[in-house]
């Protein structure tokens, strides 16, 4: 397997409180399978950030990584927009 195929994921910082570790919320939509409403749905990722660079409300891409604890899989890859 190449280093290439790793799943990204853009989403929302929602939490910088632990060191080197962000939580980022990511948002998806769907179409309901029955009633065909658009549905909105979220998941949140613990995520490495070892420059300690990302700040709540940042919008952050993060990729799938090994293992770095219990949660966390993902690892911080660039950020996209800084919070106001």
């Amino acid at each position: 397997m190449e280093r290439n195929d790793r799943k990204e994921r853009i989403g929302i910082v929602i939490s910088d409180k632990m060191s080197k570790s962000v939580i980022v919320k990511v948002e998806r939509q769907y179409m309901h399978p029955v009633y065909g409403r658009r549905m909105r749905d979220w998941k949140k990722f613990v995520a490495h950030d070892e420059k300690e660079e990302c700040h709540v409300g940042d919008t952050v891409r993060i990729t799938e990584t090994r293992p770095l604890s219990k949660t966390k899989r993902w690892r911080v890859s660039e950020v996209i927009t800084r919070a106001k």
